[in-house]
């Protein structure tokens, strides 16, 4: 039986359109690893699965099956929440987004 973490891997693949090659190029593990990964005979330390959900754009609650939205869905749900408000917003409030929103780690 195909585990979680191997399902929603493979599924980020394939949305977004990118290799096992690719992904774990782009992650700084090897492609075998990636290979292990999809067909659930392997299952990856900690730090691997911070380094793929950074490569796939989502976080690691989603790919461990801790929370079933997606980094897209989150992003998607927040556009929708600032854009629903924003009229009731100060100038000031929506300032203090747009300084969160660009600061660089």
């Amino acid at each position: 039986m195909e585990s979680l973490f191997a399902k929603r891997l493979n599924e980020l693949i394939q949305e977004r359109k990118i290799s096992q090659k690719e992904l774990a190029e782009t992650a700084n593990i090897t492609e075998a690893a990636v290979s292990h990964y999809l067909k659930g005979t392997r299952s990856p330390r900690a730090a691997v699965v911070v380094k793929l959900a950074d490569a796939l754009g989502t976080t690691t609650d989603y790919l461990m099956g801790a929370d079933d939205c997606s980094y897209d869905d989150e992003v998607v749900f927040a556009t929708k929440l600032i854009a629903r408000n924003a009229s009731q917003m100060s100038q000031e409030e929506k300032m203090n987004i747009i300084r969160i929103l660009m600061k660089e780690d």
